[in-house]
């Protein structure tokens, strides 16, 4: 029996959806089951995870959970970075460096790399491919690679309420106040004050 190139095209898309359905079903199951949720046991490795909070599979990248406390209510999509120092087991200069408060979102791909402090207040929420950090680069010494050289950390506050749009990146040191709205692709370099819009690199309060 020969197959012309029509039959394979049809058996192929009379296979197909049965076959996307099924894969799709069981990705979705597995990503739900693999999820860090409050009675998992990698939940156990935080300062403290809120129930009805979730991180969902994969994340990234993720350490140094017992300097993390994640409130109630949380959702931390998948595919994003949560990470407290510079590798996993290191000593920490505090107890909880890193706090996200209730009820927040944290999109997909968003990065959260804490080295001093930094605290997310209640109903906050992240785009996705967010970046927020405490630490960054110098380049005081010319004859030192810049990747090698650091600045001294700097606490970060994003206040209660606020939205971050898809790939903002908040610097070291700096406080957002509450209910603010940050644009898509803004740099956060200095503080915004509490229910202002801001827009651009570096971000400038609009409104």
């Amino acid at each position: 029996m020969t197959f012309s190139p029509m039959t394979t095209w049809r058996e192929s898309t009379f296979h197909r959806p049965r076959f996307a359905d099924v894969a799709n079903s069981l990705n979705e199951w597995f990503a739900w089951r693999a999820a860090i949720g409050p009675e998992s046991r990698r939940a156990a490795r935080f300062a403290s995870f809120g129930q009805g909070s979730m991180i969902c599979f994969p994340p990234q990248v993720l350490y140094n959970e017992h300097a993390i406390s994640i409130g109630t209510g949380v959702a931390i999509g998948p595919r994003c970075s949560i990470t407290v120092g510079m590798a996993p087991g290191q000593d920490l200069i505090a107890p909880v460096m890193l706090t996200i408060g209730d009820r927040c979102l944290i999109g997909r791909g968003c990065s959260i790399a804490a080295h001093f402090e930094i605290v997310i207040g209640d109903d906050v929420f992240f785009g996705p491919n967010v970046y927020v950090t405490d630490q960054n680069h110098g380049n005081s010494d010319p004859e030192v690679p810049i990747g090698k050289q650091t600045q001294p950390e700097r606490a970060v506050s994003i206040g209660a309420g606020s939205w971050l749009a898809t790939g903002v990146v908040v610097t070291p040191g700096v406080t957002i106040g509450r209910n603010v709205m940050v644009g898509a692709n803004s740099v956060v370099t200095k503080d915004l004050p509490d229910h202002s819009v801001a827009v651009g690199a570096p971000a400038r309060v609009i409104g």
